[in-house]
């Protein structure tokens, strides 16, 4: 799914189901052994189900996630901040600069969401190591199951602990959420931690940094957001179009036979992937697509879902992701790409976004 009004269409089509039962590979068990992206079409949770029990997972979710919690999260998004910038000058490398990939785009996510769940940096480290396993493409097989288990078996060590002892975090907070008397099971609550670990911080990370690439390789775009013409909203959205650091999502299954016209018509039991990186780009929807260009008004992409899949998180991945970007562009004004920076893909699938970016400050 390419095209951006057909995924528009797709995504909030309720002939399109996301629960993998629906799936003729997988329900007659022709899915190659050690598949790396089994993952995401079996684990328990948001992403992974349909109809009332969608809604029922998502209600529940969403009462840990609330505009609330979130606002109240923004001062210490940019305390977090502060402290990175000024971890930055000290970091560099007279002869190479510094990643902001390792020093600043990873840490901000990864400690926003752990300090929503609850977790210790250590915990944090772990499970950023394995959640790259589990979005790589390009693991060996039954690699991406196995670090799944074990953010599952970590995860489920932090859910006891909190369950022994509540604090003021979303773990907790989940496990205390109630829908008529329902309450969230454990391999559900298990799932729901995975998806917000993996969702809440490899996303952000991914969008901060294009964000950075495309405004150092693009000064006549900067130069608009320093002088006030557009906003740093605008260098958010349009990145999410331009560069979604999402690429395909995997998966969602025809629950009966889609005609889409033109003789295309998509079977029952049919694997879907999301491209949102690809409707991003589609000459058919947008004008000049490969332009990066922060004056287009208004930016209604698709690389934040769509109906009622849409993120939940979406909030507060623009607001660390704008704060970010913001602070960053103000604290060094002379920021560029350091020579021979080669910001090469990450080796995913899923996940679109450069394995590293060296910058000199300036």
């Amino acid at each position: 799914m390419t095209g951006h009004d057909a995924l528009q269409q797709l995504l909030a089509d309720p002939r399109v189901g996301k629960g993998v039962e629906h799936w003729s590979l997988y329900r007659e068990g022709r899915l190659p052994e050690g598949w790396p992206l089994l993952t995401f079409v079996t684990v328990p949770g948001m992403t992974t189900s349909d109809g009332a029990e969608h809604r029922r997972l998502r209600a529940l979710s969403a009462q840990a996630l609330t505009p609330r919690r979130i606002a109240e999260l923004a001062p210490a998004v940019e305390r977090r901040v502060a402290e990175l910038l000024d971890g930055l000058a000290a970091a560099e490398d007279p002869a190479a600069g510094v990643d902001l990939r390792s020093r600043f785009a990873y840490p901000l996510p990864m400690h926003v969401i752990g300090r929503l769940l609850g977790l210790t940096p250590e915990q944090q480290d772990r499970l950023h190591e394995l959640s790259d396993v589990v979005v790589s493409s390009s693991a060996a097989p039954g690699a991406g199951a196995a670090a799944a288990r074990g953010i599952g078996a970590l995860l489920a060590g932090v859910a006891a602990a909190k369950r022994a002892a509540p604090a003021d975090d979303l773990t907790s907070a989940l496990i205390a959420a109630r829908e008529d008397q329902d309450r969230l099971g454990e391999p559900e609550l298990i799932g729901i931690l995975l998806q917000l670990v993996v969702a809440g911080h490899e996303t952000t990370l991914n969008l901060i940094c294009n964000a950075v690439h495309a405004l150092l390789t693009h000064p006549e775009q900067l130069r608009l957001v320093r002088d006030g013409a557009v906003p740093w909203s605008a260098v958010v959205e349009e990145t999410l179009r331009w560069n979604s650091p999402v690429g395909q999502f995997p998966m969602r299954y025809a629950l009966e036979d889609i005609d889409l016209g033109g003789g295309v018509v998509i079977r029952a039991g049919d694997g879907m992937l999301a491209s949102y990186a690809a409707a991003g780009r589609d000459p058919e929807h947008w004008a000049d697509p490969d332009r990066f260009d922060l004056t287009r008004s208004p930016v209604r992409h698709l690389s934040l879902g769509h109906g009622p899949h849409f993120c939940i998180g979406s909030a507060l991945a623009r607001l660390e992701a704008e704060t970010a970007l913001r602070e960053l562009f103000a604290r060094f004004p002379g920021l560029r790409l350091a020579e021979g920076a080669d910001p090469r893909p990450i080796p995913s699938f899923v996940s679109n976004g450069i394995s590293s970016l060296h910058v000199r400050l300036g």
